[in-house]
């Protein structure tokens, strides 16, 4: 791919108003699906392509289109694709019973202003990992080549670009129409989508389970075959070596199901956790002098542009003088969001102590985070970057933070307050977590078609403030109509809120000295032991198994581990395919869009469900066969789920050849 960098010489539309408004329109839609599949599964998908095939079908119709408006339509609505993991903390605020829905204006705030410090933070990074590194961004390349076909800039005539454009177009139509309609199937209950069983093993016991999701089947293809692998061994190791082990040294009176799912809970996961702390430090570690000259070269830069010097394209950041004043202004609000948690409760005689503690380790901690999580965005792409884990690290520290001033169990009261707390502050450095995730991998697209950095980041500053206006109704929508896993009240169809859950839990545990440091520190060593097998792996040529994955496959769910797998797997071949056709650059971007619209028709009917849930207060409003047939609709349910996506993959065949 050719790397156009240099300015043009005739600048030509970037920044539109009209570019700004429909990327707002699918900022909008794609936060809502990723917020119901962030808090059903604990996964996000990133939105670049889809918004970039969107953006091209539609601004095609409208004279004066460029490839940079198109690219930044794709900046703006991408905010989506990693904003929405905000989700992976605030419910936690409901679960401890702080909130009992999600209050408009506390919410946006919070991730309003952890997004905005997040474009700040990111932007003398772009230098060290951008600009100055060899990482090889897979989303953002991708997104790159969808806008140049979109563009006809491979130099090719006859129309072909215009016709790949729509040929994808289509590929996203109707693999989200064959989602969703699946996903409708299986709320009539004629066809079931999940099914689980726990047996004994030796003194102990274990389980397996599975769900039928073409979201998550799409999410393994993106993933790839290295993460899926390292998913898989979490599985092995927590369900059939760790489970077994930790029940055979529990017994448990009692159902056996409910014995697993117990000590999974309250002792595995937290193994997983520490493993993924050990891996983000350990990245940290990895990219610490990169960052060190980015921030370097950023202050550089701006002296030479003080100095009268006109930059080149690739050097027109923000400049760093306002990077640093939107970032101390961004802390205004945020002083003002702590404020609103302890003015009137057991904290208050504390207030200014709490606060200043709290908007140091923000900085401090948000600085190192979104170097961690830019450089793994880098490395393995947006969707897999570890926001979950980055949020366990987070809350650890803030609740340590808080521990220090206030000690361990201080009350119920004050215990409570200290924990909704930490959750706020987590909350905000998880939303510069997610945004600087996502605008380097922007920022790489914008390279590679010639885009003007700050533009970008001024796009993302937008996508950020549409992002968090959508996220709060869609939360109350959701926790209306379905609920969370155990919070009172909550009907079967319950979302999971997997990291929300486990985030709270840490967060309690730590303030109230319960937490479970032994589990947490067997998992940071086999993190060490992960880290080495991974390097050693590398060294060989061999397939890598990303600790962090290994990491999911620990305390995610079964269910939601096994149809990643699947999907892992099932990309490789098609993948392997795409390299061996006539054209590999289309095949492998006919099988992405493949993937991206099985996550895409799933997440949305998932909130409009939610909708018809709230509207109709039922759990199960389009059941229509009741209980007593679970073994012939899961059989047939498979059949059609099997079939429905080979013949998915088998049109995307077609579309290239």
């Amino acid at each position: 791919m050719t790397d156009t960098r240099t300015a043009p010489a005739h600048p030509i539309a970037e920044l539109t108003v009209r570019g700004v408004l429909l990327g707002g329109i699918i900022t909008l839609l794609f936060t809502a699906a990723n917020v119901y599949l962030g808090l059903k599964v604990g996964l996000t998908f990133a939105t670049s392509i889809p918004a970039a095939v969107i953006s091209m079908a539609i601004l095609r119709m409208l004279p004066g289109a460029t490839i940079l408006e198109n690219n930044i339509v794709q900046t703006v609505a991408s905010a989506a694709g990693t904003l929405a993991a905000i989700i992976f903390v605030l419910p936690g605020l409901v679960m401890i019973g702080w909130w009992h829905g999600f209050p408009y204006v506390q919410t946006a705030a919070i991730t309003m202003t952890g997004g905005i410090l997040g474009v700040m933070f990111s932007v003398p990074l772009r230098r060290a990992l951008v600009v100055d590194s060899d990482l090889p961004y897979p989303e953002g390349v991708a997104a790159a080549e969808v806008l140049q076909i979109g563009a006809g800039s491979r130099g090719e005539d006859g129309g072909r670009g215009a016709e790949e454009s729509k040929q994808g177009l289509l590929t996203l139509v109707w693999n989200s129409i064959a989602s969703a309609g699946f996903a409708i199937f299986t709320q009539t209950k004629i066809v079931t989508d999940t099914a689980a069983a726990s047996f004994r093993v030796g003194a102990g016991a274990t389980g397996i389970s599975g769900s039928l999701s073409f979201a998550l089947l799409g999410v393994g293809h993106l993933v790839g075959i290295s993460v899926g692998a390292a998913m898989a061994l979490g599985v092995v190791i927590g369900w059939f070596i760790l489970v077994p082990v930790m029940t055979a040294a529990h017994p448990m009176p009692g159902d056996i199901a409910a014995w697993v799912t117990t000590i999974w809970k309250n002792d595995v996961r937290f193994f997983g956790a520490g493993l993924i702390g050990i891996s983000a430090i350990w990245t940290l570690l990895k990219i610490a002098g990169p960052v060190i000259g980015g921030v370097r070269s950023a202050l550089l830069a701006s002296a030479a542009r003080g100095a009268g010097e006109t930059l080149a394209l690739e050097e027109r950041d923000i400049p760093i003088a306002w990077v640093a004043g939107g970032s101390l202004l961004t802390l205004l609000p945020i002083a003002w969001l702590l404020w609103d948690v302890i003015a009137s409760g057991a904290l208050a005689t504390s207030a200014l102590l709490l606060i200043a503690g709290a908007l140091v380790f923000i900085l401090v901690a948000g600085l190192m985070i979104a170097a961690v999580c830019g450089y793994m965005a880098g490395l393995i792409g947006a969707s897999n970057s570890p926001v979950s884990g980055i949020g366990i690290l987070s809350v650890l520290g803030s609740a340590l933070m808080l521990v220090g001033l206030f000690g361990q169990n201080p009350g119920a009261d004050t215990t409570t307050a200290l924990i909704a707390y930490a959750l706020i502050v987590t909350g905000i450095v998880f939303g510069v977590a997610t945004i600087s995730n996502d605008n380097l991998q922007d920022l790489k697209t914008g390279q590679l078609v010639g885009a003007t950095p700050w533009k970008q980041q001024v796009a993302l500053l937008i996508g950020v403030v549409f992002g968090s206006l959508i996220i709060p109704p869609v939360l109350n929508v959701l926790n209306s109509g379905i609920g969370f896993v155990g919070v009172p009240g909550a009907g079967p169809n319950a979302l999971a809120a997997p990291q929300a859950g486990l985030i709270s839990a840490l967060a309690k545990g730590v303030l109230s000295g319960n937490a479970n440091w032994p589990m947490l520190e067997y998992g940071a060593l086999a993190g060490v032991v992960l880290i080495a097998l991974d390097e050693l792996l590398g060294k060989l040529k061999l397939l890598r198994l990303p600790p962090l994955g290994v990491a999911l496959g620990i305390y995610l769910p079964m269910s939601v581990i096994l149809p990643t797998v699947l999907g892992s797997v099932i990309g490789w071949f098609y993948n392997r395919w795409a390299q061996r056709s006539a054209n590999p650059d289309l095949a492998e971007r006919m099988g992405t869009l493949t993937a991206t619209g099985l996550i895409v028709g799933e997440s949305l009917w998932g909130v409009a469900f939610a909708v018809i849930v709230y509207a109709t207060n039922s759990d199960a409003p389009l059941a229509l066969i009741g209980k007593g047939y679970e073994t012939p609709a899961l059989i047939g349910g498979t059949v059609l789920f099997l079939g429905l996506a080979a013949l998915l993959y088998r049109r995307a065949v077609a579309a290239v050849r």
